[in-house]
């Protein structure tokens, strides 16, 4: 799109028109370093054999193997390689266990006469040698 020896519209010229910046038209990709590379590779063997390390495990046996690495390459790396460990999470879709709730039964009953609904109210009050039930 853009032409550099132009002979009458300069490069900045064209970057106008075309709305983008000079810089990420002299812009060029650098490529991944062999030493990254390499590491990556080691990295997918060690996850294939042992696939529940995360990041720390994986940083100390990387580090125990002679690599001169550091935890947030290893997890930029990880990352960038999609690898997640395998582990139980934790499963929070279950309710916790608790005292049974009992429904409201008298949700839907209109009370329009005497003696229809009882109810009872029990209180346990301590003493010092255990309690004494107390009722209206």
């Amino acid at each position: 799109m853009i032409v550099k020896n132009h002979p009458s519209l300069s490069v900045g010229a064209q970057c106008r028109l075309l709305s983008i910046s000079r810089s990420s038209f002299y812009y060029e990709l650098m490529g991944e370093t062999a030493m990254k590379l390499d590491l990556m590779v080691v990295i997918e063997k060690h996850f294939l054999e042992t696939p529940f390390y995360g990041v720390q495990q994986m940083t100390w046996h990387l580090q125990n193997g002679g690599h001169a690495v550091n935890y947030k390459r290893i997890r930029r790396l990880m990352r960038l390689m999609r690898l997640a460990p395998i582990y139980q999470k934790p499963d929070t879709s279950r309710p916790a266990k608790g005292p049974k709730t009992y429904p409201y039964l008298l949700g839907g009953l209109r009370i329009d006469r005497p003696n229809q609904v009882w109810c009872a109210d029990i209180t346990y009050i301590p003493m010092r040698k255990g309690f004494c039930i107390s009722s209206p």
